[in-house]
């Protein structure tokens, strides 16, 4: 007796099978999910961002024999070298008042933007076996990295505040103006870590091309010297004046040197400081997740 022939599968056009598929609950595996679902899983997953992010803190400098006191000596070595290159070789110091909080104030909030936008650079492409392996919202990588870059900014405010103690910057009222500048300054630089993110895990070379877009920007930043100063010659463009002044990074080191020098202090500070300081936060920590978000679905499949 020969064997009964094999049954054949029912055929399905693809929309019953999309129907199908949905009755019984099933998703395409690694789809992108809607905003509001993606914010809700990236909540979900808010232990996962706060303990990756310790953990990548910890590990920084794990293998020096001075471990963490690194997190401190990188920005403040920072400092030294550019007070001795632009302040005393350049005379940057020049018409510039209480010129060593100023300096190490901008160094230590440059390096901070800096710092995060770096990291994203390496969100992706340094976690891939992450990425590959787990499922999970993808953004939690450059929040976590940007997390850990606040954090280690925390370390370097106490020594900030030493320094400004030891050349007679005493706790004032203005003080605490560094609360809403430091949240602007992270809404803004983890939006920008994202973007950066997304780009570098498209195109790679972005990692490689970073440090040289970086060094131009902290120039143009005032860290070193007083943009004020050397706009106010009359010999630069005003449209070059106008984007120096609403440039994110200097309006963000302005912030906190008006909230911790009292040169600064006593001044008055432009009505256009903390609208374009807002501004700038809301528009890259909103346009830079939704880009990212974008993307969701293409990460690690390179």
């Amino acid at each position: 007796m020969e064997p009964a022939a094999p049954t054949p599968l029912p055929v399905h056009a693809p929309g019953e099978l999309a129907a199908l598929a949905a009755r019984h609950g099933l998703t395409v595996s690694g789809a992108r999910p809607s905003l509001p679902a993606y914010v809700g899983q990236l909540w979900g997953r808010r232990h996962f961002i706060t303990a990756f992010a310790g953990a990548k803190l910890s590990a920084q400098y794990s293998q020096a024999k001075l471990g963490q006191i690194w997190q401190i000596m990188t920005p403040l070595l920072n400092a030294t070298v550019y007070y001795f290159i632009f302040g005393v070789l350049m005379n940057t110091r020049n018409g510039v008042a209480d010129f060593v909080p100023f300096l190490v104030t901008g160094v230590f909030i440059w390096t901070f933007t800096s710092s995060t936008v770096t990291a994203g650079t390496r969100a992706i492409s340094g976690n891939t076996g992450l990425v590959r392996a787990l499922h999970f919202p993808r953004a939690s990588l450059p929040i976590a990295l940007a997390l850990q870059q606040l954090q280690q900014l925390m370390y370097s405010l106490v020594v900030l505040l030493l320094i400004l103690l030891a050349f007679g910057q005493y706790p004032q009222p203005s003080w605490l103006l560094i609360i809403p500048a430091l949240t602007l300054q992270a809404l803004f630089s983890t939006g920008l870590s994202m973007a950066v993110a997304r780009l570098a895990a498209q195109t790679p070379d972005i990692a490689q091309l970073m440090p040289f877009v970086l060094r131009t920007w902290m120039y143009a930043s005032g860290v070193m010297w007083s943009l004020d100063t050397h706009l106010s010659s009359g010999r630069v463009p005003h449209a070059v004046v106008v984007a120096l002044d609403c440039n994110p990074a200097a309006v963000y080191i302005d912030l906190m040197r008006f909230a911790l020098i009292d040169s600064f202090t006593r001044e008055q500070l432009p009505d256009h400081v903390w609208a374009v300081a807002t501004g700038w936060a809301l528009v890259f920590a909103i346009g830079g997740f939704v880009y990212f978000w974008k993307a969701e679905e293409r990460y690690g499949r390179g």
